[in-house]
């Protein structure tokens, strides 16, 4: 009886982390979107400053994915738990 209330909660876990990283997955989006916007906002205010706006525009891109993927890694950890 024990053993079916554990696989029924694996089960649930996985179907929890699932919806847990898609969820997790909208914010870096949202933030990869806000960066280049922001990017081609100044650049086409200041074309003089397009290189420096690129790196950092790039640096930030970075640390946003970086969010993703210890999302993804976590749901990995809780699917295979």
């Amino acid at each position: 009886m024990t053993e079916t209330i554990f696989a029924q909660a694996a089960d649930l876990n996985q179907g929890l982390a699932a919806i847990g990283y898609g969820l997790a997955a909208i914010g870096p989006g949202i933030g990869v979107g806000l960066i280049f916007a922001a990017v081609i906002n100044g650049t086409a205010r200041q074309p003089e400053a397009s290189g420096k706006l690129q790196t950092i525009g790039y640096s930030t891109f970075v640390l946003t994915e970086v969010l993703a993927l210890i999302g993804i890694v976590v749901y990995f950890m809780a699917s295979l738990s």
